[in-house]
């Protein structure tokens, strides 16, 4: 099956030649499914092809098309610039080329669902396979428009797209995984599947996606849960904005076929902006669509009658995350109470938001927090969008399994002379011990800090529990809501931040954005 002194393996569709260095071997740029262009545009992605010659596996595959990041701190234009429709490719660390049966370990990479890939620095994963004995997969699939934009209502099926044509891609790369990552010394029956961001979010929905049943054993969602998904109604309005964008018609659907990525990129830059001005109010507009076929109902709701009953689940968030989106403004600091207020009363209606505000500002003020305007918007707008969430995702699947554990991660970044806190994206570094000095810090604290994350994330991968030596016990969460508080000091906190979850409890899904 494999040669490894040569690095080469055997898949179900050929050779495969990868590199050797210091005992990991690395393959990258891996074709897990057939390019998805041409007549496949916005069609459910196809297995590979067969190939005669060994292939080389020794530099990275073009990315998914995608505009240049907006945060500068964790921009990765750089390592984005080489792009391509042709982007189904997966990457692979491994500590062996053996019969070893190690765990496997899948990352699905953030980005707001229009931005990101497997193949980014940040994402390497040598060191967590090297730390583990575990193969580490990272994975591109396709991004906005492309993967996550429903036409099948506004053409009148037409153009099938279901909006989840960028879900497909992954279950389609786990499926590649359990038939090849035996040659690369994994085991196909212990895959966990982890992400951040759009890629937590990913992962959260998958637990309620049919065609990903069995391809995978066990979950970790970092900054995501199973909440961001768009209904029919909302999904076809979004095409409808789209469309408007690119200066297209739906009932020219050949015109869509044939849209040049540059038009369609240059479309997406401006949807934002369409969308958030709408009567939606939705600043990202792709994501997954519970169009009722591909994906039947609403993940939460599936997750709670037991649609991943047995796979163990790891869910967390940063403490600050919001802090990250509102060093984009400047000005946000400065902004009085009224400002504030206003502010909120777009996104929910005025007495909630007067509910939160207050509720926030007094526990704060209790355990001696800022009570600042714009770091109560913050608290809030990082509860909204991602702790609450977490939370609705936990409570989900603990009905279901009694393997399932909270983190929040409380570790804040020295950028920007600390205004940036434990934002979004601060723990990715961590899970992959790709610590810098600007954004994550390269202390010794911090070295320490990720060794435990990456101790407890490959226990977990291994035994479906997070507990392990460096890091100690980790109690499942149940009625007391334990979570593990990852940062200068890891410690379990029962019942974090009760008054703001109750509070948060008395609102509808609307206020939360669970659209």
């Amino acid at each position: 099956m494999t040669d490894s002194t040569k690095a080469i393996v055997t898949l179900t569709s050929g050779k495969l030649e990868g590199i050797e260095k210091k005992g990991l071997f690395t393959f990258k740029g891996i074709p897990y499914a057939e390019p998805p262009v041409g007549s496949k545009r916005w069609r459910p992605p196809e297995p590979v092809q067969a190939w005669a010659d060994i292939r080389q596996a020794k530099t990275f595959a073009p990315v998914a098309p995608q505009n240049a990041g907006a945060v500068s701190i964790i921009d990765t234009a750089a390592e984005t610039a080489n792009q391509n429709e042709d982007c189904l490719y997966l990457n692979v660390w491994t500590p062996g080329l053996d019969d070893k049966k190690r765990p496997v370990m899948v990352w699905i990479h953030g980005g707001g669902f229009q931005g990101g890939a497997g193949s980014i620095s940040r994402y390497t994963g040598k060191h967590l396979a090297a730390r583990g004995d575990v193969v580490v997969v990272t994975i591109n699939y396709r991004l906005g428009a492309l993967g996550f934009l429903n036409l099948n209502e506004i053409t009148g099926g037409q153009i099938p797209a279901t909006g989840n044509e960028g879900l497909l891609d992954q279950t389609m790369a786990l499926t590649w995984v359990r038939d090849n990552i035996a040659a690369f010394g994994g085991d196909p029956g212990n895959v966990t599947i982890f992400g951040e961001s759009a890629g937590g979010m990913s992962v959260g929905i998958l637990l309620a996606f049919p065609p990903a049943r069995g391809l995978f054993h066990k979950a970790i969602c970092q900054s995501g849960a199973a909440s961001t998904v768009f209904s029919p109604s909302i999904a076809k309005r979004v095409a409808a904005l789209f469309l408007e964008a690119a200066g297209l018609k739906a009932t020219d659907p050949a015109a869509l076929r044939s849209l040049a990525i540059d038009q369609m990129l240059a479309a997406q830059a401006i949807l934002p902006q369409k969308t958030w001005r709408s009567e939606l109010k939705i600043t990202m507009p792709f994501s997954l669509v519970a169009d009722g076929r591909v994906l039947p109902e609403m993940p939460l709701t599936a997750i709670a009658k037991g649609s991943s009953q047995s796979v163990p689940l790891l869910v967390g968030t940063t403490q600050e995350e919001w802090k990250l989106f509102g060093a984009m403004e400047p000005d946000l600091a400065q902004k009085e109470e009224a400002d504030i207020m206003r502010r909120l009363g777009r996104i929910m209606p005025a007495d909630a938001a007067s509910v939160l505000y207050e509720t926030y500002k007094t526990e704060r003020g209790r355990r001696g927090e800022s009570t600042a305007p714009a770091e109560i918007f913050s608290a809030i707008q990082t509860d909204r969008t991602f702790g609450i969430p977490a939370c609705r995702l936990l409570e989900a699947q603990a009905k279901q399994n009694s393997n399932v554990f909270s983190y929040l991660f409380t570790w804040k970044s020295p950028a920007l002379k600390g205004k940036l806190g434990a934002c979004h994206a601060l723990d990715i570094g961590f899970v992959f011990r790709t610590l810098d000095y600007v954004f994550t810090g390269k202390k010794p604290e911090a070295v320490t800090l990720s060794e435990k994350i990456q101790d407890a994330w490959i226990a977990f991968a291994r035994t479906g529990n997070p507990a392990c030596d460096s890091l100690g016990g980790w109690p499942p969460y149940g009625e007391k809501r334990e979570t593990m508080f990852l940062g200068p000091e890891c410690k379990i906190v029962r019942e974090p931040f009760a008054e703001e979850l109750r509070v948060w409890d008395r609102m509808s899904p609307e206020v939360l954005g669970m659209l």
